[in-house]
């Protein structure tokens, strides 16, 4: 009876061990082998370094605004009259052309009265001039001839004598002279006239309006010269120079513009370190207020390139292909642009990375793609 149950007990391990390895080769049949991953060599775009000169091109932009300008005053009093064209926004004037005309009927008539002081005072000394002076008897005698009331008053003759000259004084011609022209200089000023071409950007008043002494009434501009007024950073002021020519653009960058360095401020900004510059440009096309992006050639660096500025590394590197793997080199960068950087200290005739390469690192392996350019 023993011998039975230890014959049943080692047949039950000798099964239960079969089971076991059974079940591990049934396991081991569905186990597919992990394949190896193949080795991936990425293509990058190069480019052989020539390190040439450079030029800095310093970006600023602005708005235009009319060089010529004139904000218009009055400076009488009086009720502005209509005339043959409105006085509105937009109105475009000619040189001499009337832009305001205030009324002076009552001022004009008191400036026909002191002409009329002057042209009568000079009469009565007439007589006293031909017994004591009658040299200078005939100019004075022209004078009162050419003297006309409605026409501005003729300048005095001369009077080289000097006792002549305290003949008319005390007899207060000299006085009533002066007071005249005085009243005629007023009188102009009640018309105020177009000092160039342009056009009214604003108008404050209209027709009908009572107008006061010092009241600003509009303002008129030139539509045939503009200025842009940039800031440049305090580095390159000593290298902007007035008459130098610049590229200007839109902000779309559909149009392009010539336009030239008219004047450079001599005083630097505390609180930015810029210096303004001003650039004069001329385009029919043009309107004050526009918003304009210039380019400045400030400087020639020598002996260096320009690249992407994705290129560069945080810590003033650069990736190049030695022998098709990746390695790093130092270089200066000199001058940064939002898309570009300009580099020196390059070899000449290295090969460098001219596009990002994802996951780069030095000694990286890599395949060298065909028909690239040189860089400089």
């Amino acid at each position: 009876m023993d011998k039975r149950k230890i014959i049943l007990s080692v047949l039950g391990i000798l099964l239960i061990a079969l089971s076991i390895y059974a079940a591990q080769a049934i396991i081991s049949s569905r186990t597919t082998p992990t394949p190896r991953p193949s080795k991936v060599v990425k293509t990058v775009f190069v480019d052989t370094v020539r390190n040439t000169s450079v030029p800095i091109i310093v970006p600023a932009n602005g708005t235009l605004v009319a060089r010529n300008r004139v904000e218009l005053y009055s400076e009488v009093q009086g009720v502005f009259q209509r005339s043959s064209k409105l006085f509105k926004p937009g109105q475009k004037y000619s040189r001499g052309e009337r832009i305001i005309t205030i009324d002076a009927a009552e001022y004009r008539a008191g400036v026909q009265s002191a002409k009329s002081n002057l042209y009568n005072l000079i009469t009565s000394v007439m007589p006293d001039l031909r017994l004591d002076y009658p040299e200078v008897s005939p100019k004075w005698q022209a004078y009162l001839t050419s003297f006309d009331l409605n026409e501005t008053t003729p300048p005095l003759p001369d009077m080289p004598d000097e006792k002549e000259r305290y003949f008319i004084s005390g007899r207060g011609i000299l006085t009533s002279y002066y007071n005249v022209k005085n009243m005629e200089e007023r009188l102009a000023k009640y018309t105020i006239r177009a000092p160039f071409n342009g056009v009214l950007t604003e108008a404050l008043v209209t027709e009908g309006t009572l107008i006061r002494s010092g009241q600003k009434l509009g303002e008129f501009i030139d539509t045939g010269v503009y200025e842009l007024e940039v800031a440049i950073s305090k580095t390159f002021s000593d290298l902007l120079e007035i008459g130098e020519e610049v590229e200007l653009s839109n902000l779309e960058g559909t149009r392009t513009y010539s336009g030239t360095v008219s004047r450079i401020n001599a005083r630097v900004d505390q609180n930015s370190q810029t210096i303004t510059a001003f650039i004069e440009v001329r385009d029919p096309s043009l309107k004050e207020g526009m918003y304009l992006e210039a380019n400045l050639n400030a400087k020639k660096e020598q002996d260096a390139i320009e690249i992407d500025r994705g290129l560069l590394l945080d810590n003033d590197q650069i990736f190049i292909v030695r022998d098709s793997i990746l390695d790093l080199i130092d270089v200066n960068p000199v001058y940064f642009t939002d898309k570009s950087v300009v580099l020196k200290d390059v070899p000449e005739g290295a090969t460098i990375v001219s596009r990002p390469v994802v996951g780069a690192y030095a000694g990286m392996l890599v395949k060298v793609y065909e028909g690239n350019t040189q860089t400089n």
